[in-house]
């Protein structure tokens, strides 16, 4: 089986801090198949992470884009995501030929949690059954029953921020198959484990630490 971690963040990422190199090498080195850079409302580090990609792993260029209902995660794209209301974000993505994942819903510990809806399972590819930063199972089991009730394809991602993480949880699909096309087909397994809740303390002494920083500047 392939392995495939479909959530991670850069220091491009507001809350990020990892240099996209040592990200990539971090991953190659927890024997990953592949990984997706999903930066909060940028593919830079996608980007970035495409023209350095080495030998032996697969680079996906993505991007965490939050829309007026909460977070999508767009797969395979090549320019960045203009929109936020979320159906025109989807339509963007699917426009640049990429897929339309909704990242931990139901966390409601997460204000930028898409709260999944009966109306929206035509409009998107995939659910992240597993997000390794959910601190309680019943926000990833309630997006599993989703994806069981809707028929949405499962995938798996650690959410990472710091190089600690990466790999906690990944998506699984058949040696030889394409990602894309084993999402669009619903073919894809989710498996992880969740991550210490103290990467959520670091991640916030992150956000508070910049945003000091900014306003000594400023002054």
């Amino acid at each position: 089986m392939l392995k495939y971690d479909l959530h991670s963040h850069s220091r491009y990422s507001k809350d990020g801090i990892m240099d996209v190199r040592d990200l990539l090498k971090i991953a190659k080195k927890r024997g990953l198949d592949g990984i997706a850079i999903t930066d909060h409302d940028t593919i830079r580090g996608g980007m970035e992470a495409v023209k350095l990609k080495p030998e032996g792993i697969d680079v996906i260029c993505g991007c965490e884009v939050n829309t007026d209902r909460g977070d999508v995660i767009g797969l395979f794209l090549t320019e960045e995501i203009k929109a936020r209301e979320h159906t025109a974000v989807i339509e963007e993505i699917k426009a640049q030929g990429g897929v339309a994942i909704v990242p931990h819903p139901f966390d409601s510990m997460r204000g930028s949690a898409f709260w999944l809806k009966e109306c929206d399972a035509p409009l998107i590819d995939g659910v992240e059954v597993i997000n390794a930063r959910c601190v309680f199972n019943r926000y990833n089991d309630a997006a599993d029953t989703y994806s069981d009730t809707y028929g949405k394809a499962k995938t798996g991602g650690s959410d990472a921020h710091f190089g600690a993480e990466i790999g906690n949880a990944y998506t699984l699909l058949e040696e030889g198959s394409d990602l894309r096309e084993a999402i669009l087909k619903r073919q894809t397994v989710a498996f992880g484990r969740c991550s210490s809740p103290v990467f959520h303390v670091r991640t916030t002494a992150l956000l508070v630490q910049r945003r000091i920083s900014r306003r000594k500047i400023k002054s």
